[in-house]
């Protein structure tokens, strides 16, 4: 070969290489080549996590006789026979008084004539507001209007409907890509139930050890919170536990099996450790990933996992004090910290944190300033869990103790132009805009006067960081952001007010400025500014 060709030769092959770096370089590489090694040892946490429909889901609560009017009233009437009362639409719960025949108060028997047919009308506005789950109040065969009394589990009280408008429900909340979880009473029956009937009429009745009988109870058998009426079920008798949980034609694996998705326990604590694991094991046999929440106001470390998911009363208590400034940043702060660690993140993802329920007063009401209300719902929506809203709590609904907090939904206010309606749908749009807030884990924010966390995951993008004040006076003050991928002198946007200034970050720090009963949240701004961003090589 002559030295030209040679020459030529090696030009060519060095060529090739360089060609094909050149092409290499105009690609964009794939976010995950730029995983650290942190990225690296979480691979795929937060993607089994989002595969999973009960972490971090919003639910919307339902009282079926509350909830929606029913279209067929006049041809139900029959279904109200005295002393129960059909009331008005408009007409607003009060207290009444003892029925001492009946065991109970004549307000547990003044009924508003919704059901599951007017509940079915109204899921594309729960849909609407961004709900994933249905959570529907007990609409078990029962006497009173919450139906916590229930007569027969396996059947839907008639002033509800029946088990195919139950399906039906489930059904068409299914095709528009909500969940349904049903409340589940079993720790009681009412007194009026054949079974219990027969077993007080009975000594020798197959049902007898249904219920536990002695002399000093009231009625002569063991009753729930001193309410004659709610008779206790006798979980020791393995018979009532397979009625309840345990054979495939059960309660708990019969609705699973019609395409209900979970259930809510009530008053879970009193059916214990032991029977909450057995009916939670149950129900994961018969419908894998099927989601058991259990009514537990109790601290929830060791509750897990005989249930999936608790009623977050301790948080709860914790957001209200921490609004009402009875506790202050820094022990609130430890509070959540201890709460989440000793829980564990992910059970607390799968937890429902509410403000309120139909056994509370309504937020509006226990929060009657608007600033503190809001911090608290801010909290309700960033902290780990799966917010829970009571119905027309969104429409800022007031209601005290019971049956005040339990009145007919006031579809009058849903308007565009009702405040607290804009506001719960704007936390709602953050929650599904922002990963972390979902299924993200959380760590603090050094401050020494706010409440601050961050919400992270192993993408920069998906990470909120929380500011929140709940002082009567402004706060300014200079915070660390333990992050590494923050980058320094870059900027964050505020997400609740975009067209607010960003705040600067230097070397990890930001300085801020949170007004008085308020919450901060910001969130990286990684857009391009001339063609330059400096998180172009970050994850």
């Amino acid at each position: 070969m002559s030295s030209m060709k040679m020459i030529a030769s090696l030009l060519l092959a060095a060529a090739i290489p360089a060609a094909s770096l050149a092409a290499s370089s105009a690609r964009p590489a794939s976010a995950e080549s730029y995983a650290n090694d942190s990225d690296r040892a979480v691979a795929g946490r937060y993607e089994k996590r989002e595969g999973d429909w009960r972490n971090g889901a919003i639910v919307y609560q339902v009282l079926v006789d509350r909830f929606a009017p029913s279209a067929s009233i006049e041809t139900k009437r029959h279904l109200y026979p005295s002393p129960k009362v059909l009331r008005r639409w408009d007409e607003v719960p009060t207290r009444g008084t003892y029925l001492a025949d009946a065991k109970l108060w004549s307000h547990e028997i003044d009924f508003w004539g919704g059901d599951l047919r007017s509940t079915l009308g109204k899921l594309d506005y729960i849909q609407g507001l961004g709900a994933d789950v249905l959570y529907v109040n007990p609409v078990h065969l029962a006497y009173t209007n919450h139906k916590y009394d229930a007569v027969d589990f396996k059947e839907i009280s008639p002033e509800f409907g029946t088990r195919a408008d139950m399906q039906a429900l489930v059904d068409s909340a299914h095709a528009k890509g909500m969940k349904v979880v049903l409340d589940g009473v079993f720790n009681h029956m009412g007194r009026n139930s054949p079974i219990f009937l027969e077993a007080q009429a009975n000594p020798t009745s197959a049902y007898r050890d249904w219920f536990v009988w002695g002399a000093d109870f009231p009625g002569g058998a063991r009753i729930w919170m001193d309410a004659e009426n709610l008779v206790e079920l006798n979980l020791e008798n393995p018979v009532v536990r397979d009625y309840i949980y345990g054979k495939p034609d059960s309660v708990v694996q019969g609705y699973l099996a019609q395409g209900v998705d979970g259930w809510r326990l009530d008053v879970a604590y009193d059916i214990g450790f032991a029977y909450l694991g057995e009916l939670t094991r149950a129900a994961h046999a018969r419908k894998p990933g099927s989601l058991v929440v259990g009514e537990i106001a109790n601290y929830p470390k060791e509750w897990f996992p005989h249930v999936d998911a608790v009623m977050s009363f301790t948080l709860r208590e914790l957001i209200l004090r921490i609004a009402r400034r009875e506790i202050d940043v820094q022990t609130g702060q430890r509070m959540i910290e201890r709460l989440v660690s000793d829980a564990g993140i992910d059970n607390m993802l799968k937890s429902w944190l509410m403000l309120d329920n139909h056994d509370t007063h309504r937020i509006a009401t226990t929060l009657p300033a608007p600033s503190q209300r809001r911090l608290a719902q801010v909290l309700q929506f960033t902290l780990p869990g799966s917010p829970n809203l009571y119905y027309g709590s969104e429409l800022g609904m007031v209601g005290a103790g019971d049956p005040e907090m339990r009145a007919p939904m006031r579809w009058d206010l849903v308007k565009d132009d009702n405040a607290a309606l804009a506001w719960t749908r704007q936390l709602i749009q953050l929650r599904k805009q922002y990963r972390a807030l979902r299924v993200g884990d959380i760590r603090r924010i050094e401050s020494s006067q706010l409440l601050a966390f961050e919400r992270y995951t192993d993408r920069l993008r998906d990470a909120v960081l929380v500011l929140a004040n709940p002082s009567d006076k402004p706060v300014t003050e200079v915070v660390l952001i333990p992050d590494s991928k923050f980058m320094n002198m870059s900027r964050l946007s505020n997400l609740l007010d975009p067209d607010a200034a960003q705040v600067p970050l230097v070397s990890s720090t930001i300085t801020v400025t949170v007004p008085a009963e308020s919450v901060l949240v910001l969130g990286p701004d990684i857009s391009a500014k001339a063609g330059y961003s400096p998180y172009k090589r970050v994850q």
